[in-house]
């Protein structure tokens, strides 16, 4: 990655991963990613927003060298995740007298994680603020977006948000500055839905403190920049609100294909009614995908046949990822079929104590869908609507 500069004094350093396909052995990145870092040239002190992963540190270092950068007296931590954070070992031995800003918890992860001596670190807390000069850094604690230690960094003079993950999007483009909105949306609201949505409520009050910050640009970990920022944080403002779509996400697998049938004759129930429907098939399916789908469906239905004595082992894996992104979806539901007996209903119920949801009445029958079943699911597409219209649900 080219080093580039985003206004006077301040420069690009970081690395596009174009070819990173998956994260953590769980959120897919099907547009790669990169890991943004920012040097501030003051006219006293020089710091550096962030690092890089450690798999990209050659490339990182060799942006540094591309600069001209002899001397780094801050290193600003925002995260102590290694995508970055996972450069500061060599960093330390680069540049012995450079001093790691981050807070507390930053710093004891920073030594859990990658060794980092506490005495290297100065500890920063919200409200504080580092001059370089002519610019200045101000701290703003930001924990659970999305780990206990984040912080955000503020430049004033250059009215920049250096916000780490809030924000960003995995994102492998050429282009410095957001320009194509359309796929930045889809990209954003996938990194929202896997990263950042179970954090919602505490995100809800960093929007609120941001507003009182005059932000030109958002410069984030992951991404793009951003500007207007309103590009990015007015979906934040739709997707952390509590409004949801008059939208039933239906995930589902089936076996023998009765389950199928009643995810069919739903759907097009739901249809007739004047209720979007997305019937997501999770047999070897993108999980960030269907998380995206959570992010504003006002009701989900779980779709299973039973297996032994329980759901099948792919719908209780997406059970437990919906539990633990916690969406605000409203109304959830089971349906599906069994061979002889089990208790599937107890136990994907049991599994997503932190969807606040009302439990609408389940259909689960044995065998193939009969006439019996068929008026179970009407009542349940009938309720769903009423519902909805009770709620007067924004359409898709």
């Amino acid at each position: 990655m080219a080093v580039r500069q985003l206004c006077e004094q301040i420069y690009s350093v970081g690395v596009i991963d174009w070819d990173r396909r998956i994260f953590d052995e769980l959120v897919l990145l099907p547009e790669g990613t990169s890991y943004n870092s920012y040097l501030l040239k003051g006219s006293s002190k020089i710091a550096l927003i962030d690092t890089a992963d450690p798999s990209k540190e050659e490339e990182f270092i060799g942006n540094l060298v591309r600069l001209g950068v002899d001397r780094i007296d801050y290193i600003i931590a925002n995260h102590a995740e290694q995508d970055h954070a996972g450069c500061l070992p060599i960093l330390l031995e680069l540049f012995p007298s450079a001093k790691i800003c981050c807070t507390e918890k930053c710093s004891e992860l920073l030594l859990k994680l990658l060794d980092i001596p506490v005495k290297r670190c100065e500890i920063v807390k919200s409200g504080d603020s580092l001059s370089l000069g002519d610019l200045t850094l101000e701290f703003m604690d930001a924990p659970w977006v999305h780990w206990p230690e984040t912080m955000l960094t503020y430049c004033p003079e250059k009215e920049i948000l250096f916000p780490c993950d809030l924000f960003g999007a995995h994102y492998a483009t050429s282009d410095l500055f957001l320009k194509d909105t359309t796929r930045f949306e889809i990209l954003a609201k996938r990194y929202y839905a896997e990263i950042m949505m179970p954090f919602r409520s505490s995100i809800v009050k960093y929007l609120a403190a941001l507003k009182e910050k005059k932000i030109s640009i958002i410069a984030p970990s992951h991404g793009p920049m951003i500007q207007p920022p309103s590009l990015v944080m007015d979906f934040y403002e739709e997707w952390t609100s509590d409004t949801v779509k008059n939208t039933v996400l239906i995930p589902y697998v089936s076996m023998h294909g009765s389950t199928s049938q009643m995810v069919a004759f739903l759907t097009d129930l739901l249809i007739e009614r004047n209720i979007g429907v997305k019937p997501f098939q999770i047999s070897q399916a993108d999980t960030g995908a269907l998380a995206m789908e959570l992010v504003d469906a006002a009701t989900v239905v779980f779709a299973t046949p039973t297996v032994l004595f329980g759901p099948h082992p792919e719908m209780v894996s997406v059970a437990y990822l919906a539990n633990l992104v916690k969406p605000k979806t409203r109304y959830a539901s089971v349906i599906g079929s069994y061979g002889w007996g089990g208790k599937t209903i107890d136990v994907l119920t049991s599994m997503i104590p932190h969807i606040k949801a009302e439990l609408l009445e389940p259909v689960y029958i044995q065998g193939a869908p009969d006439e019996k079943a068929r008026v179970e699911l009407i009542k349940l597409a009938d309720t769903i609507a009423q519902k909805h219209n009770a709620d007067s649900l924004v359409e898709n």
